[in-house]
């Protein structure tokens, strides 16, 4: 109850984002009382409502993609489907995948736009929310993860900007559904490139729910996890974050 925020880190729906899955969502989302930052994944927009003859998902075309898209963003009431907002001493960004050459990727006039708010705030310490995580910040401990498809894409150019922004030090991500039972939900391998630490978030379908939170302090960020079945914080994986020193 004493969250100041929350964040819905994309995937809202579960399987093709029909419009019985949104109605569900825009239900769920109702009884919340605090603000909400929501973000999409692949689900949320970029599959057919109807499944192949094989009972698989199959991408819809452009102009189907577009539509879910922007039914997205109306139904939260979004200025745009990507956003950044000030707590200081931090700025916090919002991308939401939007570029269905990925399963998880961000546009080319996204990454603009994030490039620019990125040297707008160049002395801010920045952290990122996206549906996928960074390249290699999880072991590999199912045979699609670190894969194309479960990575935020492109990878190349998203190189570059952390390399360029040092400001950036966390990214916070889902997709991969990686709960706090892997050894690498929290270890030394979620730090990409001696800069950014991916902080891993599980999905609600399990039969354990479990969230993270983050204590935004003057000096640092304290990351707890917590069991909302045992109802209890799980002080084994706390960590402290401690952001760059920039001029």
């Amino acid at each position: 109850n004493d969250v100041s925020m929350v964040v819905a880190i994309g995937d809202l729906c579960s399987q093709t984002a029909t419009q019985e899955e949104y109605a569900a969502v825009k239900s769920y989302f109702q009884k919340l009382s605090h603000p909400l930052y929501p973000i999409t994944g692949n689900h949320d927009y970029i599959y057919a409502d109807a499944l192949d003859e094989n009972g698989k998902l199959q991408h819809a075309s452009i102009e189907i993609q577009e539509e879910k898209l922007e039914f997205f963003r109306k139904l939260f009431k979004l200025p745009k489907l990507y956003y950044s907002l000030k707590v200081e001493p931090y700025k916090l960004i919002f991308l939401s995948a939007n570029n269905p050459k990925y399963l998880a990727g961000i546009s080319s006039e996204q990454l603009i736009w994030l490039e620019n708010e990125l040297k707008a705030d160049a002395s801010m310490p920045t952290i990122i929310f996206f549906h996928a995580p960074l390249q290699d910040t999880l072991e590999t401990y199912k045979h699609w993860v670190n894969t194309p498809s479960f990575i935020a894409q492109p990878v190349d150019k998203i190189k570059t900007i952390i390399a360029h922004n040092p400001q950036i030090f966390m990214w916070i991500s889902g997709h991969t559904h990686t709960s706090p039972k892997e050894e690498s939900f929290a270890s030394a391998i979620n730090v990409y490139e001696n800069q950014v630490t991916n902080i891993h978030n599980t999905d609600m379908n399990k039969e354990t729910i479990w969230t993270n939170s983050l204590f935004l302090y003057h000096d640092k960020i304290i990351i707890k996890t917590y069991n909302h079945n045992e109802q209890k914080w799980l002080d084994s994986l706390e960590r402290i974050i401690y952001p760059p020193k920039l001029r």
